[in-house]
């Protein structure tokens, strides 16, 4: 088996690794509120929300590391540099959004 055969089925792994743990964290998110809402659980909108949240994030980040694994070892040139920079960009703004979102204060501040 080839180098290049070996990185893109690691790629494949993780990217996949990605989605999975969104899919997961949606289904498990969903199904605590639905139990949370049957039983008239106070806040169960806010912690779907978060629970969702959390997932997105790590997935993206599982995401964002299949591209940087994908651009350095298989496509190193300019443009595609220049788009892992751009994919970069928009990932880290979302995120952000969320996290802000979620917690109602910066990534960098304290709580």
């Amino acid at each position: 088996m080839g180098f290049e055969k070996v990185i893109s089925s690691i790629i494949q792994i993780v990217e996949a690794t990605g989605i999975v743990v969104i899919l997961i964290g949606g289904v498990y998110a969903s199904v605590k509120f639905l139990l949370d809402s049957w039983n008239k659980t106070l806040g169960a909108y806010e912690v779907l929300r978060r629970r969702l949240g959390q997932a997105i994030i790590l997935g993206l980040e599982f995401l964002v590391a299949g591209d940087i694994i994908f651009t350095v070892t298989l496509k190193a040139d300019v443009q595609s540099v220049l788009g892992l920079g751009l994919l970069i960009i928009i990932r880290t703004f979302l995120s952000f959004s969320l996290q802000f979102e979620l917690q109602n204060r910066l990534p960098w501040t304290k709580a």
